[in-house]
This record gives structure tokens, C-alpha cells and sequence, in this order.
């Protein structure tokens, strides 16, 4: 028994992300087929198990062997897996980016990348612990986001966004201020602390500042980390892990993405009075983009 079974590491997830995970660790022979499944998935969803085997140039126990490899439960339910990933679009293993590339290339590789990655965060997202994060935001006095680099940006995104939160919001980027501000925070407030990598020990600091204050803890990372730990409630937006040097920032757009729903769903829950507000406001914005006659 290997120490993490297989179905462990590949139930739920697009199956031709499975494939690229796990393919160091897949017996030699159980590669040949993942390569040819990864090369041309089109084409294998339409053949046979013999067909496979031929193509992979193994024996067809190895192609069935290698569906319970990847976690599937036998070779019509990897077809069937199969046919959901190839509808989903093309996988972030066909969206390697190449000195090579034209623009166009490039176009689509990192539409398809992001459209994947994207899809891979929406549905391994706890939505319990999104709707906790909306009920504390909600009942918020006021919210503070932290983050450096990308997740600065994505912090400055969403004290943008103060309108739907209905509170007051601030943004500190600067490690300083952010000792200094999450020090003074009271209970009431939310310290909503952003950091993908969730490693970074002066942004767990600042979290664990800001819970010693009083405040509630939100934290928004990549994965089970360290920051994760910190918080009161912990938001792990997973994107597809790539090192490859030219791919886009994807952590950053989920982390974005995520901040749209929080703060749609948090005025979703506000007054009709505070709803209106913000429909008035949105109106006055919408107005000043018109072109206003001469």
C-alpha cells in the first residue's frame, strides 16, 4: 500500500490533472499510457481498452491497472472522467508556455490555464467556510486586509470594494503599519489577512498581532499552511501548481475572485435601505461613464 491511496489523491479532480501530478510516481510501463492520454485525450476517449494498449504499446491489464492507478474505479469510469476533464476544456499540462510561442499561442495557453485553474479552485473551495467568512464580515465593525506583493493587490481590491462590505475598510501593505494597525484592533473588527504561500512569518505575525488584539482572524491561502492555522476562519483557494517561469500569477485571480464573492454575498445580506445605497451608487458611476451631450 503506498502511503496515500489513490483514490485519495485523484477523486473529484479533473483527471487529466491527476495524470500530470502523478506521473513520477506511476510504474513505467503505467507512464507509457499516461503519456498517450496526455498527448491526445481526444482520441483515447474514443478507443477501446485494446485500443489503448496498442497505442501506449502495452498490455491491456496494464492500460486497467493503470485506471486504478490514477484512482478510477475500472476503465469506463476513466473514460467517463476522461470525458469530463476533455469538457472542461484544454488541461494546464497542454498550457506550457515556450520561447517559441506566438502570440496567439500565447493567448489561448493562458486563457486555457487560468479557465482551468479556475474551474480546479471553484470546486475544491470549503463553502462552509466561505459562508462562516460572509457571516463574520457581515457583523463586522470594521475590516482591515493585509497582504504584500500580489496579495497586496489583492488586498487593495477589496478595500476598493468597502461599498458592498458596508463598514469601513483599509488595505496596509507596508509591514510597519501593518504591526502598528493590527496592534490597535479591537474586538468586533475582522483582520482579514491574504497570503498565498502562507508561509511568510511576518504576515502570520500580523495575524496572530491581530487575534491577540481581539479582533476575528479571516486568512486567504493557497493551501493548508502555516497562516491557515492562524486564523479563526481560513479560506484556502487552491490554484494548479506551476513553476513554469512565464506562467501567469492564477493565485492571484482566484484570490481576486474570491473577494467578489465575499463581498457580494456579505451586501447580499444587507438592508433594503443599505442595498439601495449601493444601487444609487452604482447608478451615479454608471452616469458619469455616459457621454454627456455638447
Amino acid at each position: 500500500m503506498e502511503p496515500e491511496t489513490r483514490m485519495e489523491r485523484g477523486g473529484g479532480r479533473n483527471i487529466l490533472e491527476v495524470i500530470r501530478t502523478l506521473h513520477p510516481t506511476l510504474r513505467k510501463s503505467d507512464r507509457k499510457v499516461a503519456d498517450v492520454v496526455l498527448a491526445d485525450p481526444q482520441r483515447i476517449l474514443n478507443a477501446t481498452v485494446g485500443e489503448t494498449a496498442l497505442l501506449a504499446g502495452v498490455s491491456q491489464p496494464t492500460v486497467l491497472r493503470f485506471a486504478g492507478a490514477i484512482g478510477c474505479g475500472g476503465f469506463p469510469d476513466f473514460k467517463i472522467r476522461l470525458a469530463q476533464a476533455v469538457a472542461l476544456g484544454t488541461p494546464a499540462t497542454h498550457s506550457v508556455l515556450l520561447d517559441t510561442d506566438t502570440p496567439e499561442m500565447v493567448a489561448e495557453k493562458i486563457f486555457d490555464y487560468t479557465m482551468t485553474s479556475l474551474d480546479w479552485a471553484r470546486s475544491r473551495l470549503d463553502k462552509q467556510a466561505l459562508g462562516k467568512a460572509i457571516d463574520v464580515l457581515t457583523a463586522a465593525r470594521a475590516i482591515v486586509f493585509f497582504g504584500f506583493g500580489a496579495s497586496g493587490i489583492v488586498a487593495r481590491d477589496a478595500q476598493q470594494k468597502f461599498p458592498l462590505f458596508g463598514v469601513p475598510c483599509s488595505a496596509e501593505l507596508d509591514s510597519h503599519q501593518q504591526v502598528m494597525v493590527a496592534a490597535m484592533m479591537r474586538p468586533g473588527e475582522v483582520a482579514f489577512v491574504i497570503s498565498n504561500t502562507g508561509t511568510t512569518r511576518s504576515i502570520i505575525e500580523i495575524a496572530r498581532i491581530a487575534r491577540d488584539s481581539g479582533a476575528t482572524v479571516i486568512c486567504l491561502t493557497g493551501s493548508d499552511t502555516p497562516l491557515a492555522a492562524e486564523g479563526d476562519v481560513s479560506l484556502v483557494v487552491e490554484t494548479l501548481d506551476n513553476t513554469n517561469m512565464y506562467t501567469p500569477t492564477i493565485s492571484r485571480i482566484a484570490a481576486l475572485v474570491v473577494i467578489d464573492i465575499l463581498s457580494t454575498g456579505v451586501a447580499l445580506r444587507r438592508s433594503p435601505e443599505e442595498q439601495e445605497r449601493v444601487r444609487r451608487m452604482k447608478k451615479t458611476l454608471s452616469d458619469m461613464r455616459r457621454t454627456q451631450p455638447i
